[in-house]
Formats: structure tokens, sequence, C-alpha cells
């Protein structure tokens, strides 16, 4: 099962460059602007709900055309770093915003909390050849690899989610050696490559045949499925595709204010 290509992400080409500069330059620029802005946001210098240079001042600041300025802002809304306010200005967001109001939370320690076991059954665990599809979401170039893990949850010996994960190699070079029936691949990741942002897409689906029988349903029981980017500090690490029953799983979150 793949990723859905009508994913909300965009790709950011190299076509002009500012000062009829070559062809790499925007991008470096572009990239530049991006990591000042997340440095600051990271190093507590600019906390939530602070105002961000405007458009105009990063592309005095940096040199830039308005264009690469306004495309650095919005790449980072996108991603729920930031959040744009028509008349008012670009502020620094906060993680919650970010998260849609789910918690990523490892299924291995929200099953035990219920007092239940948890178990694993690693199906599949390799590299694989980048799709475009694949190159968009993980923001990787289409001659590279990624590594692929298919892990098979189960409560109380009781399939409850498959977790379908892409991982860019290149942030987690030792993906394809670990054992994911003693650690789960999010309790990994977040060892390695600690969470800095993440996205949700969340739907309800009815399952292709293989992943029915995987998870022990007939085809016409509807699933709850979870689409999540995470990022760390260095860039996307991951894409996952989690499905559950929707009779034996549900989503759940405390908010507090």
């Amino acid at each position: 099962m793949t990723a859905n290509s009508t994913a909300p992400f965009t790709v950011h080409s190299s076509n002009s460059t500012d000062n009829n500069s070559s062809k790499k330059d925007k991008p470096a620029k572009y990239t530049i602007i991006k990591q000042y802005i997340r440095e600051n946001i990271e190093s507590g210098e600019w906390p939530q709900h602070a105002k961000v240079p405007s458009e105009n001042e990063l592309t005095q600041q940096f040199n830039v055309s308005r264009m690469t300025a306004r495309r650095a802002l919005q790449d980072l809304t996108e991603q729920g770093i930031l959040v744009r306010s028509q008349g008012a200005g670009t502020f620094v967001a906060t993680f919650k915003s970010q998260s849609s109001l789910l918690e990523i939370r490892n299924i291995s320690d929200e099953i035990s909390e219920r007092g239940h076991q948890h178990k694993a059954k690693q199906l599949l665990l390799k590299s694989i050849a980048v799709t475009e599809e694949l190159a968009i979401l993980l923001n990787l170039k289409n001659n590279e690899h990624v590594f692929y893990s298919e892990i098979l949850h189960l409560e109380n010996d009781e399939a409850i989610q498959l977790e379908q994960r892409y991982v860019n190699a290149s942030l987690v070079p030792e993906y394809l050696l670990q054992n994911f029936t003693m650690i789960t691949p999010h309790e990994y990741l977040s060892s390695v490559a600690p969470l800095t942002e993440a996205t949700h897409e969340v739907e309800a689906i009815l399952a292709s045949t293989e992943i029915c029988q995987l998870l022990a349903i007939a085809t016409n029981i509807p699933c709850l499925q979870v689409k999540r980017r995470t990022w760390s500090k260095q860039g996307v690490v991951s894409f996952a595709i989690l499905t559950s029953p929707g009779d034996k799983y549900r989503l759940g979150s405390h908010l507090k204010f």
C-alpha cells in the first residue's frame, strides 16, 4: 500500500534565481531563510506567538527576491511551524496546532496503559527505490533510496494496527538493523531523530483485501487510517500509514488551554 498521490504537499523547483545567479543559488537562499527562522524558534529566541520578519524584511536581510522570501514563509506555514494572519503578519505557531489535536504516542505505551499486552510482527523491513511520490513526501531526490517497514501491532494477540512506514535513509542510516518486535519504529525514531514537527491526515476507509486479511477483518469493515509525516531538525524523517479496524480502535486527545 502506498501513499495517496493527492497528498497536499508542494514540490519546490529550482528554475529562475535571484539577481540572475545560477540555478542552484535560489534553493540555497531559500533554505538559508528557512534555517534562520527555525534556528531562532528552536533556540527560544522567538517563542510561540512571536512575530517573525515580514517578506520585505527578509528580502532586504538576505538580498533575495520577495518571491523567495514568500516561499520560505509559506513552506514553514504549511508545515505548521508558522501561522500567517492577513493584515497582521506571520507568527510562530505552537506544536499543539501542528499536531491537529492528535498527540504523537507510542502504540505500545497506549496498550500497556490499558493493562493489555502489546506484541509486534515484523512483516517487511527493506530498502526500496524512491518514487516521485515518496520524493515529494520525504523531500528527496529521485535517485535516492528509502527504508520501508511493515509492522503488525497486536493487543492481547488481536491485530489492532498495520503500520507501513517510509523512512529517510540518510537521516536514519541504521533503521534496517533494528528488531521491531522488540522496539516500535516510533520509539526508535524518537531516540535517534527526535520529533520536532508532525502533520496528520485522518480518514475512514475500506481497506484492501490484503490489509483486511492481516487485520483479520471482513472486507466490508470500515477502517481508520492515519497518514503522518514527521520532522526532526535535519528534515523529514518518515511518512507512515497507520490502518486500524474501526470497531477496535479510536483516536482521542486531552487538550489543555
